[in-house]
């Protein structure tokens, strides 16, 4: 499902982020920047052992937060990583660092000059942020970024498995 915001376009599709051509990937990263599961996983086993030795000299991030590194091996030419909160219930911020999480990458691919930008469905893996609501913060975050900035001439959401692209399908529905 392709939107257009302002100047850009914002998409959603079904598939393998480590597969996308953009300029930039999201990685939903840890705080160590250590590799781990899911996305995480996936990105640093398809891009090869430089995505780790970038980060490793990174250190960390912080949650809410984003740094980048080049993409290896990947067809993308860099990978934003960003850390997503663990949800708790919703009453720790979790609405705001996520919130957060989209901003700061996005303001990091349009710091770089970057015109093209996939993310994942950041926290609703292992993090256990429910796919309804952080869906709506996502796109939201990426409509309100899109309206305030003309430089980006794509947002993707690559969303693994046909029920988190519905639910995220249905939410771009309501807010647009």
């Amino acid at each position: 499902m392709d939107v257009r915001i302002n100047k850009s376009t914002l998409s959603l599709v079904e598939g393998d982020i480590t597969s996308e051509e953009t300029d930039a990937i999201v990685n939903a990263a840890n705080a160590r920047l250590a590799g781990g599961a899911g996305v995480d996983g996936a990105i640093h086993r398809a891009g090869g052992p430089s995505i780790m030795e970038e980060c490793r000299k990174i250190g960390g991030c912080q949650t809410g937060q984003a740094v980048i590194t080049t993409g290896g091996s990947l067809k993308a030419k860099y990978v934003i990583h960003t850390v997503g909160p663990v949800y708790q219930g919703g009453v720790k911020g979790e609405s705001h660092l996520l919130k957060s999480a989209h901003l700061e990458s996005l303001k990091l691919a349009s710091a770089k000059r970057l015109k093209s930008i996939a993310f994942p469905a950041i926290s609703t893996g292992v993090y256990g942020y429910p796919v309804n609501e952080a869906a709506h913060i996502a796109l939201k975050t990426a409509i309100d970024y899109l309206n305030e900035h003309d430089d980006l001439e794509l947002v993707r959401f690559v969303l693994f498995g046909r029920k988190t692209y519905d639910i995220f399908t249905d939410e771009l529905r309501k807010l647009i």
